[in-house]
């Protein structure tokens, strides 16, 4: 059985780091529930910390060091996506939003995805659906219905077993259950794979005369 690849990125800047450990717990409840239903599951965590510096060369040079691009294969080519930002003016933050735009528009197509935040406040909570969702949208993507924002108050007391435990077990069988539904991802794609032949090189359909040129 081929095991169903997860990954998981988050874009916590501290460490130690309340975004990973969001990540970490949906990570684990998406598992359970894989493994429930019979899934090997390769987890594929991707701290977004360790790897800045070589997003922003990215950014500027328009080519991934060698670790970089190994990371967007390990997202791009997974069978489901954990995506964890911390909530900085009312939106993702910055290193977050970096990562996505390395992305080709089609990467995550149809790719199942668990979005999950944390912040300062329960008033950021609808960051989520005002900001992030819209991206994975955009990116075609397919959000779960169960987005997960995690508050200081809802790390105490009996927060952390209470009703966000709830939500990140509801939103983890959301994804596995999306992720159990689907084929196996092929994996990431070849960007060197040719997608037109010698023989369409070498014979160019003939040019519409009635199409003006430019």
């Amino acid at each position: 059985m081929t095991a169903r690849g997860l990954a998981v990125v988050s874009a916590g800047l501290g460490q130690p780091s309340s975004t990973r450990l969001l990540a970490d717990q949906l990570a684990a409840a998406t598992r359970d529930e894989l493994v429930r239903r019979g899934e090997q599951v390769d987890l594929r965590p991707v701290e977004l910390r360790e790897h800045a510096h070589d997003i922003v060369n990215h950014l500027l040079t328009g080519f991934p060091s060698e670790s970089l691009r190994q990371v967007l294969d390990q997202v791009t080519g997974a069978d489901g996506l954990i995506a964890v930002t911390p909530i900085f003016n009312a939106s993702y933050n910055g290193l977050f939003k970096s990562f996505f735009d390395l992305l080709d528009v089609e990467a995550l197509g149809g790719r199942p995805v668990l979005l999950g935040a944390t912040g300062g406040t329960a008033r950021h909570s609808l960051a989520l659906e005002h900001a992030v969702r819209p991206m994975f949208t955009y990116l075609r993507a397919v959000t779960v219905p169960t987005a997960v924002f995690a508050a200081p108050e809802d790390w105490s007391g009996d927060g952390a077993d209470g009703a966000l435990r709830a939500r990140i077990v509801r939103a983890g069988r959301e994804l596995a259950e999306q992720i159990h539904r689907a084929a196996p991802s092929p994996g990431s794609p070849d960007p060197f794979t040719l997608t037109t032949n010698f023989h369409q090189l070498l014979h160019p359909p003939p040019t519409d005369p009635r199409r003006p040129s430019i």
